[in-house]
Parts: C-alpha cells; sequence; structure tokens
C-alpha cells in the first residue's frame, strides 16, 4: 500500500515537473529559455569541449539519440500499446459502417452508430490521456538539452554544417519560416534514430 501510494506521489511530481516545463518555456520567454540552457551548460558544455566546438552538429545528433532512447522507453513503458490498436481498429471500422449507413441512407444504423459514438469518444480520450502522460515524461529531458542547443548556437553564430544539396548553411539561419538549420538537422537525425530504437524495442505500430 505505501509503495503503491509512494509510486503515485512520484508519478504526479514528476508530471507536474514536467508540465511546468513545458509551460516555463513560453511563460518565462527568452530570459527564462537562457537560465535554463545555462544550467544545462554545466553538463553538456565539458561534453561539447570534448567534441570540439567546430563539431556541434555532433553534439546535435548525440542530444537526439539520447532524446530518441528516453523517448522510446518512456512510450513503450507507460502506453497501452494494445489498447492504441484496438482503438485504432475499431475507430477505422466505425468510420467505415457509418460512411457507408449514410450513402445507403439508412437511418436506423445511422441513429444506432451515433449511439455507439460516445463510446468510441471515451475510448479516444483515454488514447489523448496515454499520449500526453509520456510527453511530460520525456520534456523533462528532452526541453533542457535542447535549451542548452538554443543557448550555445545563440554564442556560437558562425558555426556550420554542411548538407547534401544545399551546400555549406550557418546553422542560426533559416531553413523555412522560423525553423533554422541546426533545428532542422536535430529532427531530421532525432527521427532517423527513433525509428531505429522504435524498431529495436518493438514498439508503436498503431
Amino acid at each position: 500500500m505505501a509503495d503503491s501510494n509512494f509510486k503515485k506521489t512520484a508519478e504526479k511530481f514528476v508530471l507536474a515537473v514536467g508540465i511546468s516545463l513545458m509551460i516555463g518555456i513560453v511563460v518565462l520567454g527568452e530570459d527564462g529559455r537562457e537560465a535554463i540552457g545555462a544550467i544545462m551548460g554545466v553538463f553538456m558544455d565539458p561534453i561539447s569541449m570534448m567534441v570540439g566546438e567546430g563539431n556541434f552538429h555532433i553534439m546535435l545528433f548525440i542530444m537526439a539519440a539520447i532524446t530518441a532512447l528516453y523517448a522510446s522507453l518512456i512510450q513503450k513503458y507507460t502506453i497501452d500499446w494494445d489498447l492504441m490498436r484496438n482503438t485504432q481498429e475499431r475507430m477505422k471500422s466505425f468510420q467505415k459502417e457509418f460512411r457507408e449507413a449514410q450513402l445507403s441512407q439508412n437511418t436506423y444504423m445511422v441513429k444506432k452508430l451515433e449511439e455507439q459514438r460516445a463510446d468510441m469518444m471515451g475510448d479516444q480520450m483515454e488514447m489523448s490521456k496515454q499520449q500526453f502522460k509520456p510527453m511530460a515524461y520525456i520534456s523533462i529531458i528532452s526541453l533542457p538539452l535542447f535549451m542548452w542547443a538554443y543557448h550555445y548556437i545563440s554564442g556560437h553564430p558562425g558555426a556550420f554544417l554542411v548538407f547534401p544539396f544545399w551546400g555549406e548553411q550557418i546553422l542560426v539561419e533559416t531553413v523555412i519560416g522560423p525553423i533554422q538549420y541546426w533545428i532542422f538537422w536535430y529532427f531530421i537525425t532525432s527521427l532517423a534514430i527513433s525509428q531505429v530504437v522504435r524498431k529495436a524495442l518493438n514498439i508503436g505500430g498503431v
């Protein structure tokens, strides 16, 4: 009983920290992001020095690997993947039946299916809850790392990377809209590593 209470309390605490971080980077603005980045610099700056200041893209790759592994492990053990798959299959089946009933103007079947919609919405809400909790956990690691990268690259505006087809690009310049090249590189590498990790851990597939 005591272990169960401790687990629930710890879970609530971690969720509160994660949600606070997600809200904090918006509410605190530039100063808050710089402060979080500077604090993370205590841990990340020595690693960056080992890698070399001219190899910031390697640091981004390391960050992507850390966050991809961490996020995948969190999702593996906090999400009920069987429930997710079953819910998605039920939703597809429901939508198909509902569409067929509408096309055939079967008012009886349409009414019957509309009565089932409340149950489907309940399953959808449960899916949303299961997806939100890992986001809060993941943010505890990923957001501070991202803020450190933001803090570091702000102090090294001349850092560059050679991209295929694009050639040499300054990392603080934008690819499209507000997205800078370093953010683009980070998400591309994170996505690639994440796919490998998720395949190895046999998660997803919904």
